[in-house]
């Protein structure tokens, strides 16, 4: 790697906005999903539902703790990403390679935990949709 003056900065610069960019991506991600467990959360707490559905507590109270897992998850995941964000100006003093990879390293662990929990809502918000779906009240209009 070149010296701070070289052509090995702008490099490293051009690196660093790559991966910053992506994390930008990540928190935006997290924020709609944020507002949709919002949504889902309500629906499941409210009384919307056909009352004589067989399971329909148990079903709800499961969807709502696997809700919070989710949450939790993200949460943890997003404090992640605020860290490495923080650390990410320190890549631009790195002069060996091996500090290179353990940034690296760690902003492939978060891509992959955040696809995967992004992924495991998605699955999570179909499930619900789906069920609910099937158990709304009709209401007529009056």
């Amino acid at each position: 790697m070149e010296g701070k003056n070289g052509h090995g900065t702008m490099e490293q610069s051009k690196k660093v906005d790559e991966l910053h960019g992506e994390l930008r991506q990540w928190r935006s991600n997290f924020h709609f999903m944020r507002d949709e467990i919002i949504f889902i959360d309500r629906l499941l707490n409210s009384y919307l539902f056909e009352p004589n559905t067989p399971n329909l507590f148990e079903r709800l109270l499961d969807y709502q703790e696997r809700l919070k897992k989710v949450v939790k998850r993200e949460v943890t995941i997003a404090a992640g990403i605020s860290k490495h964000e923080n650390d990410l100006g320190g890549m631009m003093e790195c002069t060996d390679e091996a500090c290179d990879i353990q940034y690296y390293q760690r902003h492939e662990e978060l891509k992959n935990g955040t696809a995967a929990c992004l992924e495991d809502f998605q699955k999570l918000k179909s499930e619900i949709f789906n069920y609910a779906g099937g158990i709304l009240k009709n209401r007529k209009p009056d």
